[in-house]
This record gives structure tokens, sequence and C-alpha cells, in this order.
């Protein structure tokens, strides 16, 4: 096991190529963290890592992940709000010293993925299905694997997807999917197929390959997940996620480890890191020289 460090409804634990990120199980806890439990997050996986000031005396690290490397965050397309980022450690303001110490930590440790440019494949695990949840117009259902089905309510579909019927639509005959958040307004989840229909209706709700959301209707702690899985299957990783390959982590400066040891013992110190944290990550460093 390797360092944790706990914050507000999260806790990041460093494991030597990747960094664990558990949730906690809560009523004040986001219903999206709450519905994704635990997520495994590559260091190829991300592009940076940083930390600010958070609200009401607080402080935020925030890892950034990199493009096309998570299919969660692939799915939102930016429309999560901060409090339901699931890329976001919220700390207490007099834990910014520690914050730092692992900011840097982490910052070290993306050394070698700097470089690199949008993922050309998933990194991050989608959330396992199978998986439903209830529109506005009809019930979603995936099975983890190979199908989607749409069923419609008779109280809310429009007389185009009645006409139409209930659906369903194989993975491989899809070449994506869209989400638009139920928090803003006219949101749906839409798949989009490979068959030339991409002259689709502008209106989801006269679509069969879409369900529409509404108040209290394909909430984001149940669509986002849905079409996060959708899309991993897609693209062909629903089942087997590549493990990102360690690099070697070149020498580093010593004056750059001296600092850090330097850092690491004003933490112990402070009394933020114990003695037998302190001995083992002072080993640590001693031995990248």
């Amino acid at each position: 096991m390797g360092d944790v460090l706990a914050g507000i409804h999260a806790t990041w634990e460093f494991e030597s190529d990747a960094v664990v990120i558990r949730f906690e199980r809560g009523i004040r806890t986001p219903k999206l963290l709450n519905a994704l439990r635990e997520r495994r997050i590559p260091h190829e996986a991300l592009a940076s890592v940083t930390l600010g000031p958070g609200k009401r005396g607080t402080v935020v690290l925030h890892a950034v992940p990199r493009d096309g490397a998570d299919p969660l965050m692939e799915a939102a397309a930016g429309q999560l709000k901060d409090g339901s980022d699931p890329y976001r450690l919220v700390l207490p303001a007099d834990r910014e010293t520690l914050a730092e110490y692992y900011r840097d930590e982490l910052r070290a440790a993306l050394a070698p993925y700097e470089d690199l440019g949008p993922a050309d494949r998933f990194l991050v695990a989608a959330p396992e299905g199978p998986q439903s949840f209830k529109a506005y117009d009809g019930k979603a259902s995936f099975d983890g694997k190979a199908e989607v089905s749409f069923r419609w309510f008779w109280t809310g579909a429009s007389s185009e997807k009645w006409k139409a019927g209930d659906q369903t639509f194989r993975v491989r005959e899809l070449s994506g999917v869209e989400w638009r958040s139920p928090e803003i307004l006219d949101g749906y989840l839409r798949l989009v197929r490979r068959d030339g229909h991409d002259a689709r209706p502008v209106q989801p709700d006269h679509d069969p390959a879409s369900v529409v959301f509404g108040l209290g209707y394909g909430p984001v702690h149940e669509s986002l997940p849905f079409a996060a899985s959708v899309l991993a299957a897609v693209r062909g990783t629903s089942e087997r996620v590549p493990v990102a390959v360690q690099a070697a982590v070149p020498h580093r400066d010593p004056a750059g480890v001296a600092e850090r040891i330097r850092h690491l013992g004003e933490l112990h110190r402070a009394g933020l890191v114990t003695d037998e944290e302190f001995s083992a990550k002072k080993a640590e460093l001693l031995a990248e020289l």
C-alpha cells in the first residue's frame, strides 16, 4: 500500500504507477462520487496536477486527465460541476503544506509522460455494467457488453418513438455516445450509429436513438456512468483496460532530492508525517540518486 492522503469525500492512495481514488459513502458526498466508489488512475492517464484555493477555508488538489484517457470525462465533455469532479481532492486549508508535498511527488511521477498528447485509447476503466436508468420518455438499459436498449414510456415518449417501437442497438453498430447533462436545459443521451443515420433529427425527443431527461429523470450519477460504459464498449475497451507500463524513472538531480528531503523534514517536525513515514520516504528519495 502506498501513501494515503485523506480529503473531504475522498482519499487518494499513491501507488508506484497510479493514483487510487476512493470516494466516501454518505449522504453528504455528491451522488456521482458515491456511485463511482473507487477509480484507479494510471500516471500515464494524467496530464498534470495543480493545487489551489477552494471554498470556505479549503484547498483543492486537482489531477488533470489527458484528453481521451478516461471514458467518464470524455462522455462528460466538460459539463460536470466542480463538486462532482472525481479528479478534485478537497482538503482543509491547514493541510496545504502536506498537499504541496504530494503535488510535487505526483508531478515527479508524471514527468515521463509530460510530452504525451491526447490518449489514443482509454486508460481508465469505465464503470461496470449492466446498468439502467429511467429517462423522461423511456428506460435505458445496457448489458455491460453488447447491447443497449430503450423501452418507451407511454406517458413521455413522442409519437415518433412510439411509431418506431422499442429499440435495441448492438454496440458494434455504434460509433459514439452524446450526453447532455440533465442539469442543463434539454438534457439527453443519444447513441451515434454507424449505419448512415447521421442526419439526425434536431430534437432528441423525436429520435429513437435518444432518450431525453427531465426533472428527476436521467440524473448525472446514473446517466453519465451509463454513457461512459457504452462509450468504452464502443471503443472496444470495456472488457480489458490497457495497463500502463511504468516508464523508467531517471535519476533525479541531487539538489532536487535534497530540497524534497528538507520539505519532508518540515512536514515531520510539524507532525504531519510520522517517524515511520519520514524514514521510509527519505530512504525512497535517497534511492533515486
